[in-house]
């Protein structure tokens, strides 16, 4: 694939989170943009903004003729779309050059200085932080992101192309066609057992990722994960360790030992020290990539966030309102921490939509065990995503293992009416399904009863 011959790119299933940021990347670089999705989103709404147009049905007519040119046409699609698809199927017939989205990206990233964010938790926050902390210190760069930035209310960064910033996803081994020079990996639990099988493929799998930095490049990883390279740490023997650590105004506030020597004085405005651990492994590849220590400080310090990353809704005195994408049990772990850290005296209620029935059965004591800290428990009904129901695995069949009693299993529709009859002071909507359409109607409902 040469980008600079191709005049078009047609996205299937372009309202995605990593597949949009590409769609942004050409649109903005001139080609011109188009694509399909299943269903209307804020995502989608965005792009047409832009003036990308996007269709909703699966239908080759619905395809502009600008489109239809395999000799100017690249195709671009998601591993989340079906093997039955009517236009993915009729483009791969008819002689275009159809790639899956981490071969695009690493086409992209190829031919400048690339860092990648891998693991299976914290990736679309630290690529974030680490895009945010690169562009307001003035490096020439382009991250794509898997997430929207509150900072720039976009998944894309686009300041330059010397420098790209990258999340590096494990799902179906697409990392695997990035070759960065400097690579973090913040985790490696098991996850995408579907895709997988086991976790020591999972494992396998990132090694075989650490070995696509370029010569003389980077490993950074989180201390104790079972690699080599850089550590880091929140106040450990790590290479770059969190150290004197205080919450100041519901801000961390904390230095950093380095191998050389230690910074001091960083402000970091997320809650949780999962995030806090994000911040310091981006924060270590900013250092290494040779950023003054001042401006990091001054650029950490305005970090905002990444939208369903332990976003706030509701902020009174009387009533907090929080959302999070976490799908998984460690994630929901470190859900749990922040608010206990951050509220050790209030109520918490949590509603947790359950994503993929695979993952809800490979996981369920897990889940449960993470879901009974909580002290009000709604569950809603798994999210089925790319999977087909598997027979048993059902979301009561999950609450029937949560140990808390005060757990109760609601519909959609009754969710809003739930959460009015409780005394909860802390309210948090959690999941990666289609939870996040929900959101909007809670916080309004909300806003009103309070």
């Amino acid at each position: 694939m040469n980008i600079k011959t191709v005049h078009s790119v047609y996205f299937v299933g372009i309202g995605g989170i990593g597949m949009s940021a590409l769609a942004r990347y050409f649109h903005a670089n001139n080609k011109q943009v188009a694509g399909y999705d299943k269903t209307p989103s804020e995502i989608t709404s965005q792009l047409e903004a832009l003036g990308i147009k996007v269709h909703f049905d699966d239908n080759v007519e619905q395809i502009a003729d600008q489109f239809l040119n395999p000799e100017h046409t690249l195709v671009v699609y998601t591993p989340a779309i079906p093997k039955s698809h009517a236009e993915l199927n009729y483009l791969r017939a008819n002689g275009f050059e159809v790639l899956k989205r981490s071969t695009v990206l690493g086409e992209i990233t190829k031919h400048t200085y690339c860092l990648a964010i891998a693991g299976t938790h914290g990736k679309t926050t630290t690529t974030s932080i680490l895009g945010h902390l690169l562009n307001a210190c003035n490096v020439e760069v382009t991250a794509f992101l898997g997430g929207i930035s509150q900072n720039y209310n976009s998944n894309l960064i686009l300041n330059g192309t010397k420098v790209t910033v990258v999340e590096a996803d494990e799902f179906d081994r697409s990392f695997l066609t990035l070759s960065p020079d400097m690579a973090g990996i913040t985790s490696m639990d098991a996850d995408h057992l579907d895709i997988y099988g086991n976790a020591e493929a999972l494992q396998d799998s990132f090694i075989e990722f650490s070995k696509k930095i370029k010569p003389n490049g980077k490993l950074f990883i989180k201390n104790g994960l079972p690699l080599a390279g850089i550590t880091y740490g929140i106040e450990d023997d790590a290479d770059y360790s969190a150290i004197n650590i205080k919450i100041i105004d519901g801000a961390y506030v904390f230095d950093v030992k380095t191998p050389r020597t230690v910074l001091n004085n960083f402000k970091f405005n997320l809650p949780g020290r999962h995030n806090l651990s994000n911040a310091l492994i981006a924060l270590a590849m900013s250092v290494e990539y040779g950023i003054p220590h001042q401006q990091l400080a001054e650029a950490l310090a305005s970090y905002t966030g990444v939208k369903r990353r332990f976003t706030y809704q509701i902020k009174t005195n009387d009533l907090v309102f929080i959302d999070d994408y976490a799908h998984h049990p460690q994630e929901i772990d470190a859900v749990h921490q922040a608010v206990r850290e951050m509220y050790p005296d209030k109520k918490v209620l949590i509603v947790f939509q359950p994503h993929l029935f695979s993952r809800t059965r490979d996981f369920a004591e897990a889940f449960a065990q993470s879901l009974s800290q909580f002290d009000e428990i709604l569950l809603l009904d798994i999210y089925p995503a790319r999977e087909l129901p598997i027979e048993g695995i059902t979301s009561q069949w999950l609450l029937d293992k949560i140990q808390n009693k005060n757990k109760k299993l609601v519909q959609k529709a009754e969710l809003i009416s739930e959460l009015k009859q409780s005394n909860a002071q802390v309210i948090l909507t959690v999941g990666a399904g289609d939870i996040g359409e929900e959101v909007k109607l809670i916080k309004e409902a909300l806003s009103i009863a309070s």
